[in-house]
């Protein structure tokens, strides 16, 4: 059996939805407006809907509560492939989740989108543990960061993960391409 890509999740609960409605369900377990418990109860079926799977997480009832913070990655994972402008407010709720793997796809989604309004809440995450999450904000400062940023990114060229310092090398040349004259760094 194979599994679906989630691109192919979130359009297979689009078309059995609409996408307002899906949008609406990531909005309220990213926020929490659906607990987690509500989720892994009468919930289950939205939450079935944009992860795919019929057991989310593989967890066996009850679920526990250390693992209800997937539910907001999956949520967070749905706006890669739907969007609608007011997602942007959620978004912001939650750039200082405590869960890092939130954090990482808040990070990608303003990359993706070009969301400017989430980059100074990525800046604490380029000084984060692991490897993954500095990149990600370092790619996302890259697309969507001004010329304020440039120095925070700067300070990463010396990072001892390589993937890292790629980042900032590409994020360095994006925002010299992207600001241009504007900024007098470049």
């Amino acid at each position: 059996m194979t599994k679906d890509h989630p691109r192919e999740v979130v359009q297979a609960a689009v078309a059995a939805h609409g996408e307002d409605t899906v949008i609406d369900w990531a909005v309220a377990f990213l926020t929490g407006e659906i607990s987690g418990e509500a989720a892994y109860g009468a919930e289950l079926p939205k939450l079935v809907a944009i992860t795919g799977s019929t057991n989310p997480g593989g967890w066996t009832a009850p679920v526990d509560p250390v693992n209800y913070y997937w539910i907001r990655v999956w949520a967070a994972r749905v706006f890669l492939y739907v969007w609608r402008d007011d997602v942007v407010d959620a978004l912001l709720a939650v750039e200082d989740d405590p869960a890092w793997r939130v954090r990482e796809h808040v990070a990608r989604i303003t990359a993706q989108r070009e969301l400017g309004q989430l980059v100074d809440g990525l800046l604490p995450m380029l000084e984060h543990e692991l490897p993954r999450v500095r990149a990600a904000a370092v790619r996302a400062i890259g697309v969507a960061g001004e010329s304020e940023h440039v120095e925070a990114v700067e300070e990463l060229a010396g990072d001892p993960d390589h993937t890292v310092r790629a980042a900032v090398e590409r994020a360095l040349a994006k925002l010299s391409e992207r600001l241009g004259p504007r900024s007098p760094r470049y």
